[in-house]
C-alpha cells in the first residue's frame, strides 16, 4: 500500500476519533497533512504532540508508530530516535485502545521495520513461553549480538527452516576495518532450549529464549532483536 494512504485510511476510518478532545484531533489532522507532503519530520512531531493532549488518543500513537516506521526507512534513526522498541511501545498502545487497528497495522508497510522483532511477534500473539511458539519466534527475528563501540554489532543470528542457521560475524582488522563472514550451521529446539552446531566448534553452543525474547546462547552472548545503533 502507498505510504501517502496509509494513514489516509486510518485517518478515515477510525470512529474512536469523534470522541477524543479537540486540540488532539486537531494535532492529529495537522500531522496527517504534514505527512501526506513528505514532511515527516514536522508530522511527527504534531503526532506526539497529540499523543501528549490526550495520551488515550489510539490514533495519534499509531501514527507516530507509522511516522517512526517511515523515518528510520530514510536512515533518520539516531536523529528522530525511531528506534523498534519505541516504535513498538506506541504500536502497542494503538492497539490496547483500539484492537482495530493491529489488522491496519499488519498491512501497513510503514511500519515493516518493526516485522523482525520479538514485539511484534507477541502483537500477533505468539509467546517466548509457549515452546510452540519459540521455533516461529527465532526463524521470523533478526537476531543481534551486543554492540561493540563504533562498530555496532559484530554478530547475527539467522535462524531458517528445516533446522538450518547463518551465524555472520564481522571481524575488525588491525586498521579498524571490518569484514564479515557467514558461517552456515544447523540448530534443534527443545521447549524454550536452543542448541546450536556450527563447524570449527567442538561441542553445540546451549542456550534458551527467556520469557523477555532475550536469546542466551553460549559464547554468542546474549542475543537480542534490537541491533546496536547511535551508541558511537
Amino acid at each position: 500500500m502507498m505510504r501517502r494512504w496509509s494513514l489516509l485510511l486510518v485517518l478515515l476510518v477510525a470512529s474512536p476519533v469523534l470522541g477524543q478532545p479537540a486540540k488532539a484531533r486537531g494535532l492529529n489532522t495537522e500531522g496527517f497533512r504534514l505527512y501526506q507532503e513528505g514532511r515527516y519530520a514536522e508530522a511527527l512531531e504534531r503526532f506526539r504532540a497529540a499523543t501528549q493532549a490526550n495520551p488515550r488518543y489510539a490514533l495519534a500513537h499509531y501514527n507516530v508508530a507509522a511516522t517512526l516506521g517511515v523515518l528510520r526507512k530514510q536512515k533518520k534513526v539516531c536523529e528522530y530516535e525511531a528506534y523498534p522498541a519505541t516504535i513498538l511501545e506506541h504500536l502497542r498502545l494503538a492497539v490496547e485502545l483500539d484492537p482495530k487497528r493491529l489488522k491496519r497495522a499488519q498491512e501497513d508497510a510503514d511500519l515493516d521495520p518493526i516485522r523482525p522483532t520479538v514485539g511484534w511477534q507477541k502483537l500477533l500473539g505468539r509467546s517466548p513461553t509457549r515452546p510452540e511458539d519459540v521455533p516461529l519466534i527465532l526463524q521470523a527475528v533478526d537476531w543481534y549480538g551486543p554492540g561493540v563501540g563504533v562498530y555496532g554489532t559484530l554478530v547475527r543470528l539467522d535462524f531458517q527452516e528445516q533446522g538450518k542457521l547463518v551465524l555472520k560475524r564481522k571481524k575488525v582488522s588491525d586498521e579498524g576495518l571490518t569484514e564479515e563472514k557467514p558461517l552456515a550451521g544447523t540448530y534443534t529446539v527443545k521447549g524454550n532450549t536452543v542448541e546450536v552446531t556450527l563447524p570449527g566448534h567442538d561441542k553445540p553452543l546451549t542456550g534458551s529464549l527467556t520469557p523477555t525474547g532475550l536469546l542466551t546462547l553460549q559464547e554468542l552472548g546474549p542475543l537480542s532483536d534490537a541491533p546496536s545503533e547511535c551508541e558511537a
